[in-house]
């Protein structure tokens, strides 16, 4: 014979799935997000996340900023503005993912939007002028329209890298452009040269060694060489 209570259970075990999984992750119209946070800022287009337990390297979707840590290139124009905007907006905050297409690249970084809140982090750097809409490999995307519209008001408004005539092509940024400030960095090295040399041995911990790092000028600029070759901009990793 039914009880004729017999339907609360299932209910209830149907409500508590929901709500566990709410926890996990936020539904919108354009798909699932995750809570990541944010560890370390590479600079204005690359991240170091903590996801599920895990440390991983995002690379923002459909933008690319101006270099500043690349080992091949010079520092480029907006790419230091691109990097600190980026510092000051995400270091330490929870972020939301959201992946459209492929999950990750073949260096094996997640591919994602990234959102503080309800605002796309992705369209302010375009929006501002400290990046180009980028690397389309996999349309359609969720938010091209968006982003385009971004990239579009900030070139008619000559915002940022829209303000060097020539300087972004469809394939980057062009060469032969010089961030302001490097034109006297040659004086300004000059004058560190002068100062004790550092390197990993003078430090105890890899926490002490990253922000003499990041007060000397790192990632965009290292006078005692303590990044290495590899170029990520975490220093004296012997140390952790």
């Amino acid at each position: 014979m039914l009880d004729k209570h017999s339907w609360i259970k299932p209910l209830m075990l149907v409500v508590t799935f929901l709500f566990l999984a709410g926890c996990q992750a936020v539904e919108t119209a354009s798909g699932e997000l995750e809570t990541a946070v944010v560890t370390r800022v590479v600079d204005g287009d690359t991240l170091h996340i903590e996801r599920n337990g895990r440390e991983e390297t995002v690379r923002l979707l459909l933008v690319d900023t101006p270099e500043t840590v690349h080992p091949n290139k010079p520092v480029q124009p907006f790419g230091k503005e691109a990097s600190q905007f980026a510092r000051e907006t995400l270091s330490g905050k929870e972020v939301q993912l959201e992946f459209d297409g492929p999950e990750r690249d073949k260096y094996g970084r997640l591919l994602a939007y990234v959102w503080v809140g309800d605002t796309s982090f992705n369209e302010r750097l375009l929006e501002r002028g400290l990046a180009r809409y980028a690397y389309v490999y996999d349309p359609p995307y969720t938010h091209s329209g968006a982003l385009k519209e971004a990239e579009q008001e900030a070139s008619d408004k000559e915002k940022g890298i829209w303000s060097l005539p020539g300087y972004v092509t469809e394939d980057g940024f062009a060469e032969g452009f010089e961030p302001e400030e490097t034109k006297s960095s040659p004086a300004k090295r000059e004058n560190l040269a002068g100062e004790d040399d550092k390197d990993c041995s003078d430090f105890h911990t890899q926490e002490e060694a990253q922000t003499f790092y990041e007060n000397a000028g790192g990632p965009e600029e290292d006078p005692h060489r303590l990044d290495g070759s590899d170029q990520d901009g975490r220093v004296c990793e012997s140390l952790s």
